[in-house]
């Protein structure tokens, strides 16, 4: 075993790793058969945590497995006195290193589960997270059924849709939705088209039908009905399948899931998409990922995962809700589906759909920088599809109702709901699930914490006992150590309060909780208060007759660099879901009047994502610029900043002990074996961030090879900075 070619080491330095990890051995096996393959060198990437393992090593291939070990099927082989699985990722006629090396252990699977593309997007991701490429084909590949490969015996992967597409390259200028030039619409009807409602909506369909690859931000209106966002992504995918091509679909949840795929249904051949995520368990997920290995299926529907999905001649990848957490992977190197997608896009030259309710910055920075185009309805199109929104924090509100800024539902809520209840459900966002998700002493105000690992205390229900949130420790006998009181109050209201307070305000009509682990895909049109935390908000055939948001100044006061932008999006996913004003629609928002609210009351996106990022570029903060997160001991921060070239237009702050350990993960805990958390932030522009990632994985791998010092943990672009 060796190094990868053009990655060489002296002579002597290969024979000592050879004997480390004991790669010397006899050169043929007795038994091997005398015919030599044609290409007897297997490079295999071995899949291992280890950071300083983490590129390719070359194997001898025996010449019983000449025919099975192929690119991309998984394989086993000796390393350091054990057996390791692996990918084979190429097959050479010779090696670079002097190193003896050893024979191929076995060919697991003959199905080539990785494919050239995928790995190609692997080490893109992993040098853009500064990651390792095994944590991401840990996500991209899933694990092995046996038994499904059975029903895919004696079939060869080729590549089953077409490849030679008019237009199927890279994007050029003609390719944009804006362009006058490019393809007419084609067969795609702009009558019926969701995408009639924005000024180039058709032109982007068209483009995608004639086989070009558009780049758009859409910013979407509806929530409900034939014009709902599902259909804009239906109607998307079903251009693209028109052309000859694949789609990707990235989703946050099960929920959105669902109705793409019925919407999907109605549009594109049957068997033509298929649902890609690990919550169908390991047999329908390796199912639906050999079926588009296969080209069966061209349309790859799911979660975070699916945006690997190997689909051939690929013409668009599309994620809806971008700004949504769930789109982050929780395991390193915590890449985000929405730069997972522009990766794939850019290399394969393929269309990318941004869908949402609002917009995130990072899409915003995708507009401004030219590399996609705005899609949006006009104003006074906005205005006629929109529900009225009102707020309580106004000063004609105020007027009326001075009290309004101290109650939880003031008045003008309660006359919205009342009104609405006469004409269908009414949706009442709030935002905790829970009773009463926080508590705190009844005469000074301070919070309440669990003694024994200071974390928040809660209660489930009315009766219940108060337990830690962190620790699940009941509290029957807390005490305040401020001043010592026994009383509890609530600090804030559940989804399972408000429910019941509604319940009692209107007796006479049914209360639906859609929250916690039991979300409400759907509701009938009859009235009915539904209550739901962000993001699982059933739909309403017809549309809410109302909506009210609650708790908008709690949601707005979090302590997060995304508390403005984050609380805009699950306003406007809310309010997407009730009738337009028209039809008699209203929301009203309780919050303390602010320039987010104004973005919502004009239903605003696009204005409220520019005056975020404009912010952003002021002060220096991430998406403007990128930002990488290293946290670990005092003593191993210092070392592995130091090993690193950091270029002077990189800003370093701390490092600064983390105080909120409880937010990270166990496993990095332990093994600074009780010491404490520091951090440090490095805040660099997009010119520089290859060549730092870069730096930062070699440092990396040169400690972990090693093995000295406290391991320090990289996150590149987490979701926020706190």
């Amino acid at each position: 075993m060796g190094e990868r070619a053009g990655h060489g080491t002296p002579e002597s330095e290969a024979v000592q790793l050879s004997l480390l990890h004991g790669f010397a051995q006899p050169a043929a096996p007795v038994g091997k058969a005398q015919t030599a393959p044609a290409l007897p060198i297997a490079r295999v990437l071995l899949d291992s945590p280890l950071p300083h393992l983490d590129r390719p090593f070359d194997y001898l291939v025996p010449a019983e497995l000449d025919g099975d070990a192929r690119l991309g099927v998984r394989v086993k082989v000796r390393f350091g006195g054990q057996e390791l699985p692996g990918f084979l990722t190429a097959r050479l006629e010779s090696t670079e290193t002097t190193a003896r090396l050893v024979y191929l252990g076995k060919v697991v699977s003959p199905v080539p589960v990785l494919s050239p593309e995928i790995l190609s997007l692997a080490e893109a991701v992993a040098a853009r997270y500064a990651g390792s490429v095994h944590d991401v084909l840990r996500v991209a590949v899933p694990p092995r059924v046996a038994r499904v490969e059975k029903e895919f015996a004696g079939r060869t992967v080729d590549g089953a849709l077409k490849t030679d597409l008019p237009g199927s390259g890279p994007a050029t200028s003609a390719d944009t939705p804006g362009s006058e030039s490019g393809a007419e619409t084609g067969s795609v009807p702009e009558t019926t088209s969701p995408f009639r409602l924005y000024p180039h909506g058709p032109r982007f369909l068209g483009h995608l039908a004639a086989g070009h690859s558009p780049r758009a931000v859409l910013a979407s209106l509806r929530g409900y009905g034939p014009d709902a966002w599902p259909e804009e992504i239906a109607a998307a995918v079903e251009a693209t399948v028109l052309s000859g091509r694949g789609a990707v679909v990235v989703v946050p949840d099960q929920k959105d899931l669902a109705r793409v795929m019925a919407a999907l249904q109605a549009r594109v051949p049957e068997g033509t998409a298929v649902r890609l995520t690990g919550e169908d368990g390991p047999t329908p997920r390796y199912r639906s990922f050999l079926q588009l290995l296969y080209g069966d299926a061209s349309v790859a529907v799911g979660t975070r995962s699916a945006a690997y999905a190997p689909v051939a001649n690929l013409g668009l990848v599309c994620i809806w809700d971008d700004a949504d957490g769930l789109h982050a992977e929780q395991r390193a190197p915590y890449q985000h589906a929405r730069d997972v997608l522009l990766l794939r896009a850019e290399a394969a030259g393929a269309g990318m759909l941004v869908a949402s309710h609002a917009r995130s910055t990072e899409a915003q920075r995708l507009v401004e920088s030219g590399w996609a185009a705005a899609l949006g309805a006009e104003r006074p199109l906005v205005r006629k599809s929109t529900p009225r929104v009102v707020s309580t924090a106004d000063s004609f509100s105020m007027e009326r109702d001075p009290l309004a800024a101290r109650a939880r539902i003031p008045h003008a809520a309660w006359k919205a709901a009342q009104d609405g209840l006469k004409r269908g459900p009414v949706l009442v966002q709030v935002a905790r699930t829970g009773f009463s998700p926080a508590l705190s002493c009844q005469d000074c105000r301070e919070p309440a914490r669990c003694r024994q690992c200071q974390g928040p205390l809660a209660q489930a229900g009315r009766n219940a006992l108060p337990a830690c949130r962190w620790c699940a420790r009941p509290e029957p006998r807390w005490h305040c150590p401020s001043c010592g009181s026994f009383r509890l109050r609530a600090s804030t209201a559940g989804a399972g309060r408000t429910a019941e307070e509604l319940g009692r305000a209107f007796p006479s009509v049914p209360v639906i909780s859609s929250a916690g682990d039991h979300i409400r895909t759907d509701v009938p049109d009859a009235p009915a208060l539904v209550v739901a935390t962000p993001g699982a908000e059933p739909v309403a055939p017809s549309g809410y007759a109302a909506g009210l948001l609650l708790d908008g100044t709690a949601m707005l006061s979090r302590q997060s660099l995304h508390a403005q932008e984050e609380t805009l999006r699950r306003w406007l996913t809310a309010a997407a879901l009730v009738r337009p004003a028209g039809d008699g629609g209203v929301v009203v928002v309780t919050a303390d009047d602010s320039a987010t609210v104004g973005h919502l009351l004009r239903w605003d996106p696009a204005g409220a994502a520019e005056r975020e990022l404009g912010l952003r570029r002021e002060l220096g903060l991430p998406p403007a610029v990128r930002f990488a997160e290293l946290t670990g001991s005092r003593e191993g921060l210092e070392g592995f900043i130091s090993r690193l070239e950091v270029p002077d237009t990189a800003r370093i702050v701390g490092p600064a002990p983390v105080e909120d350990t409880a937010s990270y993960r166990s496993e990095e805990q332990g093994n600074l074996n009780g010491a404490v958390r520091w951090r440090t932030l490095c805040f660099f522009p997009y010119a520089d961030a290859a060549a730092l990632t870069a730096a930062m994985r070699a440092a990396k791998a040169a400690l972990s090879a090693r093995r000295t010092g406290d391991p320090v943990y990289i996150r590149v672009d987490g979701q926020d900075i706190l």
